[in-house]
């Protein structure tokens, strides 16, 4: 079954607007990589090249070691799911992955399989127009998943799913790796993503910014970071600033603090006699080290909020607030 995405050198330009520059990455089988990057950073025009839709002014782009258009029975290849809206509104959903398969020479005992699969064979016989935003999301997962591919391109898979939804694809994905699928998936949710993919793969205007397993990125990113809960959170942050620390406070009684180790940390507090009640290392959610590694990638931004303006006297120590020497 093993396949592989391989993307290389990968180049799209629409009239002045260079969409992908030179991108070059690769989904290997047997796990989930997420495809990451801010609004107009490329991901959805190079899914398109990756099936055929948009052709790139250079470089290539290959399920299998091969262009999509040159694969003989692509459903059997590679299973896809770009737009959830892209089924006949009257057309029952059943009907709709029965008309799929036909033009694959696929069972129609496939169709019952895939609707079972995704949790949909009660629903087969409405009409896909009554179907909810997630619903169809499910609808066009069982398609993908109709010739049995040994690779998955899926875009914003959990959009419209409810809590028990995202639940379930979320054991999906990693159960589809597990059995030696590649599986791209691109999605905004990085909580998601945290929870699901094995790796990474971050754009941003078109370029490539990391390609990298995900807990060495939450590794690297976390660094030196300590957790410190004390219930002299205004004296504990004062003394760690002037020692050489960068402290946030993140609560009441929390403060995260870099450039200084934890036994440093502690012997600070103990030596002034500031109470303590927990130091730990501090792992950055996955959100959190995206936010970092796209800073300056993104295109559209909104303007953060000054400080006066949300309310809090300039020195205060305060949630989010950093303090350093």
């Amino acid at each position: 079954m093993a396949a592989t995405i391989q993307v290389r050198g990968l180049r799209k330009q629409f009239g002045q607007t260079v969409a992908v520059d030179d991108l070059s990455f690769t989904v290997h089988p047997g796990q989930v990589t997420g495809f990451v990057g801010p609004n107009g950073a490329g991901k959805s025009t190079t899914m398109r090249m990756l099936l055929g839709l948009d052709a790139p002014d250079a470089g290539s782009a290959l399920i299998g070691g091969r262009p999509y258009a040159s694969l003989r029975r692509p459903l059997t290849e590679v299973g896809a799911l770009l737009d959830a809206a892209a089924v006949h509104p009257s057309r029952r959903g059943r009907d709709h992955l029965l008309w799929l398969a036909h033009t694959h020479g696929l069972p129609g005992r496939r169709v019952e399989q895939v609707l079972e699969q995704v949790g949909l064979a009660t629903a087969a016989r409405r009409r896909a127009g009554t179907y909810s935003l997630g619903m169809r999301q499910r609808l066009g997962i069982a398609a993908a998943l109709l010739g049995d591919p040994p690779v998955l391109l899926l875009d914003e898979p959990v959009n419209g799913l409810d809590p028990e939804g995202i639940r379930w694809i979320r054991g999906f994905l990693r159960a589809l790796a597990r059995e030696g699928r590649a599986v791209l998936v691109s999605s905004h949710l990085m909580s998601e993503l945290q929870d699901s993919a094995d790796h990474l793969v971050v754009i941003g205007r078109g370029r490539l910014i990391a390609d990298t397993p995900v807990a060495e990125l939450l590794a690297a990113a976390s660094g030196d970071r300590v957790a410190l809960r004390t219930s002299a959170r205004t004296d504990a942050m004062s003394l760690l600033a002037r020692e050489g620390g960068t402290v946030a406070a993140n609560g009441r009684d929390s403060m995260t603090v870099t450039g200084l180790p934890a036994d440093r940390i502690t012997a600070l507090l103990g030596a002034a006699g500031v109470p303590f009640s927990e130091v730990g290392s501090d792992r950055v959610t996955l959100e959190e080290a995206y936010m970092e590694l796209t800073r300056d990638a993104a295109e559209f931004r909104a303007a953060e909020g000054s400080r006066a303006a949300e309310g809090f006297p300039a020195d205060t120590a305060r949630d989010g607030q950093e303090l350093t020497s």
